[in-house]
């Protein structure tokens, strides 16, 4: 097995999961899947267990490999620490923000809110991940960049799914947007920013919670 195959099928079934092809919850068949890829198994199966080390993978009794299942509980929970960390990146990236980064967030938020009303659901998150970017870019914390990029990543495979249980909020985030970036073009107290930057996270877990409480009852 050539070392160049081993990642393509890596690869392949990792980009799968992360565009959805690959839903949480859908078993993984090894044999299945050297036929759809033209691999042996071996590739795959070793695909399969770089992929349950990253957690993107698990293994469940009497089914075998399945995409990770990562329901509304949990992608509330993922959020919530994206709400801390991307909080902590955005108060150490305000510093290093020049005016064209500043411009840039907003002519994305602009876009965002085009993307709002033509009610084009994923290219309001695009957008959305797209400012968020633009901001974390410059947090001088390589390891911290890096954990957000993974836990944006399992958030993605649901998102289009939890957009829609809250198709009001993006008005909203639009103009906290707006308001994180004056903040930041008026360096304004680090913890202040870190602060609002968190809270703007919070209220889309809030906006869920509440909407499935209505939805339940």
């Amino acid at each position: 097995m050539t070392v160049g195959k081993q990642e393509r099928t890596y690869a392949i079934l990792r980009s799968r999961i992360l565009d959805g092809t690959y839903g949480p919850g859908q078993r993984l068949v090894i044999d299945a899947l050297a036929r759809d890829l033209a691999v042996s198994p071996m590739p795959v199966r070793e695909a399969i267990r770089r992929l349950e080390a990253e957690g993107w993978v698990t293994y469940q009794r009497h089914q075998g490999a399945q995409v990770a299942p990562l329901d509304e509980a949990g992608w509330m929970e993922a959020l919530s620490t994206l709400a801390v960390l991307e909080g902590y990146a955005t108060a150490l990236s305000a510093p290093h923000l020049e005016s064209r980064d500043l411009e840039q967030a907003r002519a994305i938020n602009g876009n965002m809110r085009d993307a709002l009303e033509a009610l084009d659901v994923m290219a309001v998150s695009d957008h959305n991940l797209a400012f968020h970017r633009t901001i974390s870019e410059r947090c001088p914390n390589a390891y911290l960049r890096r954990e957000l990029a993974a836990i944006q990543e399992r958030l993605n495979t649901l998102r289009s799914s939890i957009f829609m249980f809250v198709p009001t909020r993006g008005r909203v985030s639009l103009d906290e947007h707006e308001e994180l970036v004056t903040m930041i073009e008026r360096r304004e107290d680090p913890e202040a920013i870190e602060r609002f930057a968190r809270l703007h996270k919070l209220h889309t877990v809030d906006a869920v919670r509440r909407r499935l409480a209505e939805a339940a009852a």
